[in-house]
């Protein structure tokens, strides 16, 4: 169970036992579907009230394990299932296993591996879909043809939401306006041809997001697009619309609300563009307007400041519902847009991210929509390794905090978001400082240590990326022994756990305090079984590099003395002295000359055929043009540390 719950539950569950039912699964609710299954497995009590319909009415099957073994394990409990979060193809023709008959929504993310043939069989299966979100990423494989039985199918269908299809061509649309009398919201996102015509046959539009979709004849799309009488909020960003379109829009469009244009090149460049913030009222949102003055606008309290506009909506109690509609269609255009930007890494953005992205992403790593949240924080990770100056603005408004909260949710799929994104900011030292004082590194190694393999390679990697340089000495204590735990739990490393917590003692170890502390937990012996088990290049760089460090102390400490009588230390480093690789031939080489400083540590390096193995690396440097100076220089230090005089055989190196 993730971050220790079964352990804990097994400690207390007399106590468990003895709450009221309401409590055990409000309990149940903050655990993810492995998690509830497990659970109920200890007693008959929790088992049925872990089969409870409350628990069971959403689910978020972003885990690398869900497949169609799992579906049908599960699909006894999902009778009364009303929505699910699914990733990638597979996990999508797993969702045809869970026989779910009332789902009403769907949401998938990396969705390129999906086919016509797998959303054809999700429409039919589940004809009472109310939602349907296929994104973020673009994928290619779905055409016009899927979208069609999806119309056929899904009739109470009110949110379309798809991203990168090819062509969304006229019967596609005009299926859906026949067959889909409630639909009122269309995303077609990044897609390369949409039939603008057919679009205005969707008179129960009040949401259309076209935005990233190019071939659009902004002047004939835009005859078509007033014809809508319900349209109240309409996305245009990142398309090639014109002033004279947009113009046509805002003034024709009676029900218009916000009409947002982010990232449109010939607006951007369009001096008149500026001139109009809004036209009869209707609020028009570009790169240059100032978003959160716009939208305070919109609300008749005119108290409230700008910055905090959203945290004020949200804490409305009697909200109208226009306008709570339009905010929370508002949270998700902004989120993939900002997405995108930060993505892209487009050149001319800093100054838009210093004066107001950064804060706008922050407020909505706050939304109440997960999908949202998860997409902010998403955005914050992407640009982050652009530039240390996004990193300290991140820092400045607060946001490492918010992320380190994000990274408590249940939820596992924010917890890796907020994990990833704290990565990449921790390049930055004002961010590694800030998350050392806030208790952070106690909320990483939690995460470290999960059952979810995409949490742990991810906490672990931020943990390595802080623990390099010069680190608050009493901030990793309990650091360490989860590092080793990580390396004995985790067998395999092809998703980098095992390099990155090999990496992170590396860093660690370099201190003289936690070189003993590592020693003394069994990260010595831990290590030297990686490096026995493991052929990754990768990672027995890592361990070769947590020896060297361990046996730099010298005198200051044991653990050189440690390491050469841990069993298979030696031997280990003797195989790595004849690597291919020239990374771990050289940190080998720091760590047998590190070894050398005790006597009997050079007999058994001798004996174990290290001297050779120096020797052949040497006659290697000497006729290999690849090999480094450095390298050579390396070695002769190491038989250095061997030649006690003149006449030794292996005095000729020198």
């Amino acid at each position: 169970m993730s971050q220790g719950v079964c352990k804990k539950v097994s400690r207390t569950a007399k106590e468990m036992l003895d709450l009221p039912d309401d409590i055990v699964i409000q309990f149940f609710s903050h655990l993810n579907y492995r998690d509830r299954a497990y659970l109920a497995t200890t007693c008959s009590r929790l088992r049925l009230l872990g089969r409870s319909q409350y628990l069971w009415q959403s689910l978020d099957l972003r885990m690398p394990e869900f497949d169609v073994k799992v579906a049908k394990l599960f699909a006894s409990r999902c009778a009364d299932l009303r929505k699910v979060q699914f990733h990638g193809g597979i996990s999508a023709h797993a969702l045809i296993e869970l026989k779910a008959r009332e789902l009403k929504e769907i949401s998938g993310e990396n969705c390129s591996n999906i086919s016509d043939d797998t959303l054809k069989l999700i429409a039919s299966n589940y004809t009472k879909l109310e939602s349907l979100q296929l994104g973020w990423d673009i994928f290619g494989r779905v055409t016009s043809d899927a979208i069609t039985e999806v119309a056929g199918c899904c009739t109470k269908l009110q949110k379309l939401r798809l991203s990168g299809i090819e062509d969304i061509g006229g019967v596609a649309v005009n299926a859906l306006a026949r067959n889909c009398p409630h639909l009122t919201e269309i995303g077609f996102i990044h897609c390369l041809n949409v039939d603008m015509k057919t679009l205005g046959n969707v008179l129960s539009l009040r949401f259309l997001s076209v935005a990233g979709s190019s071939n659009i004849d902004w002047l004939s799309a835009s005859k078509y697009l007033i014809g809508l009488p319900n349209l109240k909020c309409l996305d245009v960003s990142r398309t090639s619309i014109c002033y004279d379109a947009l113009t046509r829009l805002l003034s024709s469009l009676e029900n218009l609300t916000i009409l947002c244009a982010l990232g449109c090149p010939v607006l951007d460049h369009d001096p008149r563009t500026d001139k109009h913030k809004s036209i009869k009222d209707k609020l028009l949102l570009t790169l240059s307007t100032n978003i959160f003055e716009g939208l305070s606008s919109l609300f008749v309290d005119t108290t409230m400041e700008d910055k905090n506009i959203f945290s004020s909506w949200r804490k409305i109690t009697m909200k109208n519902q226009n306008l709570n509609e339009v905010m929370t269609w508002l949270e998700w255009i902004l989120s993939q847009s900002l997405l995108w930007f930060a993505k892209s890494n487009q050149e001319g953005m800093h100054r838009y991210w210093s004066s107001q992205g950064v804060a706008l992403l922050l407020c909505l790593t706050q939304s109440t929509q997960a999908d949202i949240q998860e997409m902010a924080v998403a955005a914050l990770s992407s640009f982050a390794t652009a530039d240390y100056g996004y990193a300290r603005a991140v820092a400045q408004e607060g946001g490492i905090l918010l992320l380190l909260n994000l990274a408590k949710s249940w939820r596992e799929g924010l917890q890796i978001k907020a994990a990833v994104a704290i990565k990449n900011l921790s390049y930055c030292r004002e961010v590694k400082l800030i998350v050392e004082e806030v208790g952070g590194i106690e909320i990483l190694a939690n995460l470290a240590r999960s059952k979810n393999r995409w949490l742990v390679k991810e906490a672990v990697a931020v943990l390595r990326n802080l623990s390099t340089g010069e680190i608050h000495k009493d901030a990793y204590v309990g650091v360490v022994q989860v590092l080793v735990n990580v390396i004995k739990k985790w067998t395999t490393d092809g998703d980098g756990i095992l390099k990155c917590a090999a990496g992170a003692l590396a860093n660690l170890v370099a201190d003289n305090k936690y070189s003993m502390l590592v020693v003394e937990v069994g990260g010595l012996t831990a290590l030297v079984g990686l490096a026995q088990m493991c052929t990754c290049k990768g990672v027995q760089k890592q361990v070769a590099q947590a020896l060297a460090n361990l046996a730099s102390h010298g005198d200051t400490n044991a653990c050189n003395a440690a390491i050469g009588e841990e069993f298979g230390a030696v031997e280990v480093l003797v195989k790595f002295l004849y690597s291919p690789s020239n990374g771990v031939r050289e940190v080998a080489v720091i760590a047998v000359s590190n070894l050398c400083f005790y006597a009997r540590n050079r007999e058994a390096i001798a004996a174990g055929g290290g001297v050779d193995a120096l020797v052949s690396l040497a006659d290697t440097c000497t006729y290999d043009a690849q090999a480094s100076n450095d390298l050579q220089e390396k070695v002769v230090r190491a038989l250095r540390e061997f030649c006690v005089s003149e006449s030794d055989r292996y005095g000729r190196y020198f």
